[in-house]
Parts: structure tokens; C-alpha cells; sequence
């Protein structure tokens, strides 16, 4: 047994070797080829964006793959730094049973799993510290345990941005036929429907003392993100504003389509993971001890984050049509909304984009650490604490994929087109898909 398990390829079958190889360098092959065709698609579709964020990917991988090389060469060295033994029993993410005995036993979240790798590890690195009096900083296993992890969140939180690009793009191209009536609304009667659609926005969104007080608006804001975010009304009064302020000379302009490119563009932005969100991660390693059910109080995190910016959002349709509305006592049928970028926080639309990259990422990571820490150390393991502890951050998980889908990303799609300048990035796209006005940028 020990000859099996101290085996190098020295000792290994050739063809066991050679099979081995062969298979991971041909799954890795079919993987670089799958994404060199599907960027020859996107350039043929002229997809510019959508390549662009298919790169950003690509470099997603390729720091995956420095992360990876740099644990495999390095855990030798690292399992091989001792540490004094009362420094490795603080801040533990499980209680450990303690025995005299215990420090010849591998430090492991369940020490029911004995496998090879712990067998082998205990075998060479513990007995080098041991030699000294004191323990490894980090065993092969929990080196090996911490590379799948890492692996699976950045798979895992890829999966969801593009679960949620593909929903929310799906819920506006529903806003397509309201796109089409406007613009083929040439005749007059058509002209009067979309008079009185703006009517109707002013009159639900602006009219009222009651919807002018701070709290009452934003309470109404809050509910708003769940039911009917975006009417046709809304719609057709924000395009107009849009029109009226950057293509006062088209009328006809596709805002639809400008909006589809826009948000290809901030796809390429948020499917990556950014330097902020892998800090974020090294502070959830270190604050993930037993006790302190960090693990459940972070699930709340992005739920009150989505809800927050979909009110936000919500708030901002609002307090543009009351800024219409505001010191008549009719409502204006030619008076438009007027797009500023005071209306969003610190007069940056672009922050909104980075806490729904923040939620997606917290999001991802939740469910990337929920099914990790089953796959590997199981459904009992003391980090998935109680069942009370797991169902609620399962449901959360849920609802902030689906109402980030289905409520914040379009809104979030529309709204930000409220903003003073043209989106970074949409100069070039716009003329080479017809779309250019009196561009403001």
C-alpha cells in the first residue's frame, strides 16, 4: 500500500501517463478552439461588444491559469512553512476535537475523509514541521481544496452574469413592439396615442403632492421594482426624453437598439471578476470562523444591495417626471423629461453598474461556496451550519437572481440612458449601425 501510494512516475505505467495527458490536452484543445470559433461567429455577426466581453473572458481564464500555476509550483513550499501550533488553532472556521495526539493528525475541516492525498501529505510535510514542534501554514490538501474553489467561483459567477444578461436582454427585446409603434406612429392618430401614453406618464409618475414627500416616494419606488417596473408609458416618455436632449433632429432614432448596445458593451464589464471582488474574497476567507455565521449574514448582502438600486432606479423615473410636472398646475403635453446625471449617486450613472457587478459577483459567490463546501466536505460539514442557516440563503440566492433579471437590469438598461453623455464605447457602434444624431459625449 505504501508503494502504491508513494508511487512517482518513475514508477507509473507509460500508458497510463500517456493516456492521462491525452485527455486533458485534448478537453483543453476542444475548450480553445470552441472559443476561437464562437469569436470568428461574433466578428462575423459584427458583435463587437459581445467579443469583446468573449476577451475579457479569455482573460479571466488566463489568470485562472497563473492562480493555478502558481498553487501547484508553490504548494510544496507553502505546505512546507511551519507555524507555531497555538497560531494555527485561532480563527477556525470549525471547532477542532483536540486530543494529545492531534497534532500528528492532518488539520482538516472533517477529519472523516482520509484519503491518499492526506495520507501522503501527513507522510512528508507534517513530519517535517513536527520535527520542529510546530505545524504546517497550509496542508497539500487544503492547497488542493482552496484551487477548486477558486476554480468554481469563477465558473460558477460567469454562468450567472451571462444567465442574467440572457434573461434580462430577453425582457427588453419585450419592449421592442412599443419601439416599433412609436416610430411608425407617422399619422396622427398614432401621434395622439403617444401623446397621451406621455400623458399618462406625467400623470401616474409626477401628479400628486402625495408622491412628492421623501418617504412616501421612495416607499413607492420600493414596491414599484416588483410589479410593472417599466410601463409602455415609461418607455415612450424616457425615449422621448432621450431624443429631445442628444437627436433633437431624429425623431426616429432606434432607442431600442441603442439600448441593446449598450448593454452588450456593460456585459463586457461585469462578466469579469475585478480586483475589488477578489478582496472581497480574501475577506470573507479570514472572517469565515466558526461562531460568526459569516456565511449566512453575507447572503443578506446582495439582496438589500439589488432592492436598494432597483429603488434607486424606480425613484429616478419618478423624480424626472415630476421635475416636468413640477410648478404647473396642468400637465405639459409637449414638456419632456430632462436627462441629468444629478439624479444618480455622487452624478455617476456608472456606479450602478458596478453594484450590480458587486450583486451578481456576491451573488455567484454564494452559491459557488454552497456547493463547493458540500462537494467537498458535505452536506454536514460544520462551515453549511444548520439547515435553518441553509434554506434562507438558498431562497435569497434565487430571488436576487430572478429580480436582477427580470426588474433591475432593465431598469437599470433604461434609466442610466437618463444621464447627461452618451455611454464610453457607443461612438463607434452607433455609426456603424446607423444609429448617429447630434451626439453629446
Amino acid at each position: 500500500m505504501a508503494e502504491e501510494l508513494n508511487s512517482s512516475l518513475e514508477y507509473t505505467s507509460t500508458w497510463v501517463v500517456a493516456v492521462v495527458c491525452f485527455v486533458i490536452v485534448l478537453l483543453s484543445l476542444c475548450a480553445e478552439r470552441a472559443l476561437h470559433k464562437l469569436g470568428k461567429y461574433l466578428k462575423h455577426e459584427k458583435q463587437d461588444a459581445l467579443f469583446e466581453a468573449l476577451q475579457k473572458l479569455k482573460e479571466e481564464l488566463m489568470l485562472l491559469g497563473f492562480i493555478s500555476l502558481l498553487l501547484t509550483v508553490f504548494q510544496g513550499s507553502i505546505s512546507h512553512i511551519c507555524i507555531p501550533s497555538y497560531l494555527a488553532s485561532h480563527m477556525l472556521p470549525c471547532k477542532r476535537e483536540t486530543s494529545e495526539g492531534n497534532n500528528h493528525e492532518h488539520y482538516s475541516l472533517n477529519p472523516s475523509l482520509n484519503n491518499r492525498r492526506r495520507l501522503l501529505s501527513a507522510e512528508t510535510n507534517s513530519d517535517h514541521c513536527l520535527k520542529k514542534g510546530k505545524v504546517p501554514l497550509l496542508s497539500l490538501e487544503a492547497l488542493h481544496h482552496l484551487h477548486i474553489f477558486i476554480f468554481v467561483l469563477a465558473v460558477v459567477h460567469v454562468i450567472f452574469c451571462v444567465t442574467t444578461m440572457v434573461l434580462g436582454g430577453a425582457r427588453i427585446r419585450q419592449w421592442k413592439h412599443w419601439e416599433d409603434s412609436v416610430r411608425r406612429g407617422a399619422d396622427p392618430t398614432s401621434r395622439k396615442r403617444v401623446r397621451a401614453h406621455h400623458h399618462e406618464f406625467l400623470k401616474t409618475r409626477g401628479v400628486g403632492y402625495w408622491r412628492k414627500a421623501a418617504v412616501i416616494g421612495w416607499v413607492t419606488s420600493f414596491f414599484k421594482q416588483f410589479y410593472g417596473s417599466v410601463t409602455k408609458s415609461d418607455y415612450i416618455a424616457l425615449r422621448q426624453g432621450f431624443i429631445k436632449e442628444h437627436c433633437p433632429g431624429n425623431p426616429d432614432f432606434d432607442f431600442h437598439t441603442y439600448m441593446m448596445r449598450t448593454l452588450e458593451i456593460d456585459f463586457r464589464k461585469i462578466v469579469g471578476i475585478s480586483w475589488y471582488l477578489w478582496l472581497f474574497v480574501v475577506l470573507f476567507l479570514l472572517l469565515n470562523v466558526e461562531g460568526w455565521h459569516t456565511y449566512f449574514w453575507l447572503a443578506f448582502l446582495p439582496l438589500i444591495l439589488l432592492l436598494l438600486v432597483g429603488s434607486k432606479l424606480e425613484h429616478i423615473i419618478t423624480t424626472l417626471a415630476q421635475e416636468v410636472t413640477e410648478g404647473t398646475t396642468q400637465v405639459d403635453q409637449e414638456a419632456r423629461v430632462k436627462p441629468s446625471d444629478e439624479h444618480f449617486w455622487f452624478n455617476n450613472p456608472r456606479i450602478v453598474l458596478i453594484l450590480i457587478h458587486f450583486i451578481l459577483f456576491q451573488n455567484s459567490f454564494e452559491i459557488a461556496f454552497f456547493f463547493w463546501i458540500w462537494s467537498t466536505y458535505g452536506i454536514h460539514s460544520c462551515i453549511m451550519e444548520k439547515l435553518g442557516y441553509i434554506i434562507p440563503r438558498l431562497i435569497m440566492g434565487v430571488i436576487v437572481q430572478v429580480l436582477c433579471s427580470y426588474s433591475t437590469l432593465p431598469l437599470y438598461v433604461i434609466v442610466t440612458q437618463m444621464g447627461t453623455m452618451f455611454k464610453e464605447g457607443m461612438f463607434n457602434k452607433m455609426i456603424q449601425n446607423g444609429l448617429v444624431c447630434g451626439l453629446k459625449i
